[in-house]
């Protein structure tokens, strides 16, 4: 239902009293829209509205004015609330709100509906709806007349459940029945007070209340209740502000010490007893606790402000801390910088250790970040791997880069992730607010642009923004934008690099995916694929070259190269999907082409981490018959004995050891022992990247057992292939 996918304002969910602030003529759906295409574009609104909608008793909804209160939407909150879920109340699937409703409410109801549509503004009413399992709520409904899209009048508002509520007073009277005096034996804390601040009259309740053991001990200890009783001696003045304006206080929510000293939050409803002459003689009312609904509420304002995980504040508390910065800066005519922070290499941590190192990594960098910055900078996570610095207070540019130096190196300080001693960098890229914005947008772009410069200088490394960085994020920008277009267009294309044998016949190929974009027209492997990556289509392009691949190495096969291999390179995120084998099975199957065809190319960083996983993934796929190669051997971290656990059949040697192997130095004892490690485990060992002749006879002579390279012939389109292997 498109129901489902609306992103809502979180201030929605913060209390009932935001459903009516909202509620405007245009109805709550298209504001939310407006600010989503707003204020609310970067905020992972999905995650927000999950957290809110979990935390919130009720249900919210828009209804048609019709005979059934027919449902335009309803939130998950339908479920505790009737026992129905949204896909069954919406447009009366099963049932309708009429039906629920009690009938000897029904009229009622719809009278108080009828009597907001003559008379505008708002309704409140309180009827018997029925659950699901055959029980009765009371409910209390909220909610105003307002004009959807389409210009319809319909209701929106919120319907909660108040049963518990309505018991709890039945049982007030019963209470008041039961006992003469009210006032000794209730269980609500209740109270007489003078003018001036002076216990007159308190009963058994609100003494326990304060912690004191009789209300005597109550009105003797507390004497001076402005001074003694509110954490915030102005809250009586205001208290007694409000009563002289209105005559009474209702929810008047205040922070108290107890007799030990410790806390609680209460909410006074009061009123006051006039003389003959109409003029003020004391006070009296009633007191509750109310310090878990404050706390909850705090709660729910602090999980809307702060990421969940590091305990900084996200995005949306960026926002205000910004402004501040600036009005700051602006009072003293100084300025401040905005630092983008974002960890090198971190998707290989995720990829090869799990999620929950990963998680474990995000908040040991958060709390080393804390440690090196002032009490007037704030630090927020950004998401993912980025983190965002508020650096008030500008000294000028010497302390800006103490303290960008400071980020560094706490950063890159070693430390221990399921059992491995890692150390992470990271790329920071720096606007200066006011010179470089002085919007959150404007900044954070800027300093986006600046961070990507730092990455492709080497990583490791911060840089400030230039206009000349602002120009390349839109190139940038505009690339990640034809990637995306790219699959439909018709834009990506496979092209093979064939293997060969020590006597140079072909004996197999490697799939790899190129990109002629119309607008860019022939794109670099080496700019998308990071970028793939990065934006999640890797995934996408992966599944197009297995089918690509299959579907040309069964063509091959068919024409008489039965024994060739057709090799294709797996991205750690399909290496993480759970239905790999089936996909791999499903082209297999599709194409015609034999498992023992099929090799498929891992890196050493998916071995790693949830080992128990990894060898799961891959004894079912070597369960179908398909070859297992590790590329790029000897970059990662595998050791000995991964190699042994793990159900590989070949081992890739790095190019950038095959192009030292032939000087006679490091590379060369590098390579050879990669080549025995690899004979020693009953491996196949290929050499990639070989250019020269050199090369070629020093890796044969080692003992390699395939080549691959722009020696023997460089990755060619299949049609182009066809001549390559008439010529053997």
């Amino acid at each position: 239902m498109a129901a489902r996918s609306l992103v809502i304002n979180p201030c929605f969910f913060l209390g009932v009293r935001a459903v009516n602030d909202i509620a405007s003529e245009t109805g709550f759906l298209p504001v939310l829209r407006l600010r989503r295409n707003a204020s609310w574009v970067s905020i992972d609104s999905e995650r927000v509205l999950q957290v809110l909608v979990h935390n919130l008793d009720g249900m919210v909804f828009r209804c048609a004015i019709d005979a059934d209160w027919t449902m335009h939407f309803v939130s998950d909150g339908c479920r505790d609330l009737l026992g129905y879920c949204p896909d069954e109340l919406e447009y009366n699937r099963v049932t309708s709100l009429e039906a629920l409703t009690h009938p000897e409410d029904r009229e009622r109801v719809r009278q108080t509906i009828a009597d907001c549509l003559l008379q505008g503004g708002r309704y409140r009413v309180q009827y018997r709806l029925g659950h699901k399992d055959g029980s009765e709520k009371w409910v209390l409904e909220r909610g105003a007349v307002v004009y959807d899209e389409r210009g319809q009048r319909v209701l929106e508002g919120f319907i909660e459940d108040v049963t518990e509520q309505l018991l709890s007073q039945r049982q007030l009277v019963d209470a008041e029945m039961r006992y003469r005096s009210i006032f000794e034996d209730s269980v609500v804390g209740m109270f007489q007070t003078s003018i001036d601040g002076q216990y007159l009259a308190a009963n058994q309740a609100l003494a326990a209340l304060y912690g004191y053991d009789s209300p005597q001990a109550l009105m003797l200890g507390l004497s001076d209740i402005a001074g003694r009783l509110y954490v915030d001696p102005t809250r009586r003045d205001e208290f007694k502000t409000l009563i002289r304006e209105h005559n009474r206080v209702s929810d008047f929510e205040s922070e108290v010490y107890r007799r030990d000293g410790s806390r609680i939050w209460i909410s006074e409803h009061a009123h006051a007893v006039l003389g003959a002459a109409g003029e003020a003689l004391y006070y009296e009312g009633t007191v509750e606790d109310i310090t878990a609904q404050h706390d909850y509420r705090q709660q729910l304002e602090y999980q809307a402000t702060h990421d969940p995980l590091t305990g900084l504040p996200n995005r949306n508390l960026l926002q205000d801390r910004l402004q501040q910065a600036l009005c700051h800066a602006q009072r003293r005519g100084s300025g401040g910088a905005l630092a983008f922070v974002d960890l090198d290499n971190f998707k290989w941590v995720n990829d090869s250790l799990g999620h929950n190192a990963g998680d474990r990594l995000l908040i040991e960098v958060a709390k080393r970040l804390q440690s090196c910055l002032r009490d007037s900078d704030t630090i927020a996570r950004y998401g993912g791997d980025e983190f965002v610095l508020i650096l008030g207070d500008y000294g000028g540019l010497s302390e800006t880069l103490h303290i960008l130096h400071r980020v560094q190196e706490v950063v890159a300080d070693a430390l221990s992730l399921e059992g491995h001693e890692l150390r992470v960098n990271c790329s920071i890229g720096v606007s200066v607010f006011p010179g470089d914005g002085v919007e959150l947008e404007a900044l954070l772009r800027h300093a986006d642009a600046a961070m990507h410069h730092a990455k492709k200088l080497g990583k490791g490394q911060f840089q400030f923004y230039t206009e000349s960085l602002n120009v390349a994020a839109h190139e940038r920008l505009a690339l990640d934008s034809a990637l995306r277009r790219a699959v439909d267009r018709d834009e990506l294309h496979v092209v093979y690099q064939p293997k060969i044998d020590g006597r140079g016949r072909p004996c197999g190929f490697e799939a790899l995916v190129r990109w002629d974009s119309a607008e860019f027209g022939a794109v670099s492997p080496v700019r998308f694929i990071p970028l793939a990556e990065e934006n999640g289509l890797i995934h996408q392009l992966t599944r197009f070259v297995l089918h690509e691949a299959c579907s040309q190495m069964a063509a091959w096969r068919a024409e008489g190269w039965r024994d060739l291999r057709m090799a294709v390179n797996i991205s750690p995120s399909l290496f993480r999907e759970q239905q790999l084998a089936q996909l791999v099975q499903a082209e297999l199957d599709a194409s015609g082409l034999p498992p023992e065809n099929l090799e498929l190319e891992i890196t050493e960083g998916m071995l790693m981490g949830d080992v128990q996983r990894a060898l799961g993934v891959l004894n079912g796929l070597k369960a179908m018959g398909v070859t297992i190669a590790i590329d790029d051997f000897g970059t990662g971290y595998s050791s000995l004995a991964y190699l042994k656990r793990f159900p590989i059949d070949i081992l890739k040697v790095d190019r950038s050891f095959v192009i030292e192997c032939d000087a006679g130095n490091e590379g060369l004892a590098i390579t050879r022992a990669i080549v025995s490690l690899a004979h020693s485990l009953n491996l196949r060992v290929v050499a990639e990247g070989v250019e020269k002749q050199t090369q070629f006879a020093v890796l044969n002579a080692l003992g390699c057992h395939e080549f691959q390279g722009y020696l023997f012939a460089k990755p060619l389109p299949a049609a182009q292939l066809a001549s390559y292997l008439a010529g053997f």
